[in-house]
């Protein structure tokens, strides 16, 4: 069944997309949940219209992103946490600390966007932070001890 998402949708696919799914899972969730309407003809249209209406504003919009990215490619964070005298993290660290982390060096980053492997030690990792649908950016941060 062809059908046209109404919103991203992680391993299946984005906004305005028009993908061929089984019927049951468009019938049963997609379509009631609001993720995703049926694809007929009039609604492939109207999809092409606001398509080309939104061409250039994404075009603004990407712009930004890649400008975003290159400032956060120099960017290395420190973030504290307790840890036992081995150096092992009690609790963990997540993406919402380091949201806070950029936003107090003043860039803007949804904290949704930012993915990682977990954190379990002291040490220096790397964060991936997708900022636009093409354009992702690695951070580095460091944990140390309180």
């Amino acid at each position: 069944m062809k059908i046209i998402l109404k919103q991203d949708i992680s391993n299946l696919g984005h906004k305005n997309d028009v993908l061929d799914v089984k019927t049951g899972y468009a019938v049963n969730y997609l379509i009631p949940k609001g993720y995703a309407q049926k694809a007929s003809e009039s609604a492939i249209k109207m999809l092409e219209e606001t398509k080309r209406q939104q061409a250039h504003k994404e075009a603004k919009i990407r712009e930004q992103a890649e400008e975003l990215a290159t400032k956060l490619k120099d960017v290395k964070l420190t973030l504290g946490a307790k840890t036992s005298t081995s150096g092992k993290i009690f609790g963990s660290i997540t993406n919402i600390q380091i949201a806070e982390e950029l936003q107090k060096l003043g860039y803007e980053v949804d904290k949704r966007k930012i993915t990682f492997d977990s954190v379990k030690e002291v040490g220096t990792y790397k964060a991936k932070i997708n900022l636009h649908r093409e354009i992702s950016t690695e951070i580095e941060f460091e944990v140390v001890s309180e």
